[in-house]
């Protein structure tokens, strides 16, 4: 019997999404990898000094946040490999039933298989498992593959919320959740 196919997944491609905790190595590596693969996005803009430390340490993702019962990190596995992950936190300072989608990202030999899909399809069964009834999510204009698929996954513009608000490389959305 072969493994289940995680939504939105090629077949022949069989993906595993699971929680893992993020302070785990493997967790801390693929953050590490997104956060550097922005920051070479962006380099164009010189050094990264809009955000003061304060505020910067202010909205850094925690362990605490993406733990159940208000939040949860995913990984993807391909091949018993992570190719992946996601996140789900409470939405600092806003409404009690808004989420934010943190930390996604795919590893660049493991894009054009649908796991971005399948990993914000996950992050959104989770958010609806958690309470939440809207999730929002930041992106940036020199990420045209993650705006095409938060477009394509029924996301819409919003203004710019936050630390993002006045950032003119930003782009935010958000989605509002059925209930399971």
């Amino acid at each position: 019997m072969s493994a289940p196919r995680s939504p939105g997944v090629r077949p022949g491609h069989a993906v595993v999404i699971e929680r893992e905790p993020y302070d785990s190595p493997v967790a801390r590596e693929l953050a590490g990898a997104m956060m550097a693969e922005v920051d070479e996005r962006y380099a164009a803009d010189g050094p990264a000094d809009g955000d003061a430390p304060e505020v910067v340490a202010a909205h850094r993702v925690r362990t605490e946040q993406v733990t159940p019962p208000r939040g949860v990190f995913v990984i993807a596995w391909a091949d018993g490999d992570p190719v992946g992950c996601g996140a789900v936190r409470p939405l600092l300072g806003g409404p009690a039933d808004v989420a934010e989608i943190k930390r996604m990202y795919t590893t660049p030999e493991a894009r054009g298989r649908g796991i971005s899909r399948a990993l914000l399809a996950r992050l959104e069964a989770e958010a609806v498992g958690f309470g939440y009834r809207r999730v929002q999510l930041e992106s940036g204009l020199r990420q045209p593959e993650a705006l095409r698929l938060y477009e394509t996954a029924g996301y819409h513009r919003i203004p710019d919320f936050g630390q993002y608000a006045g950032d003119e490389l930003t782009v935010c959305f958000a989605k509002d959740l059925r209930p399971a």
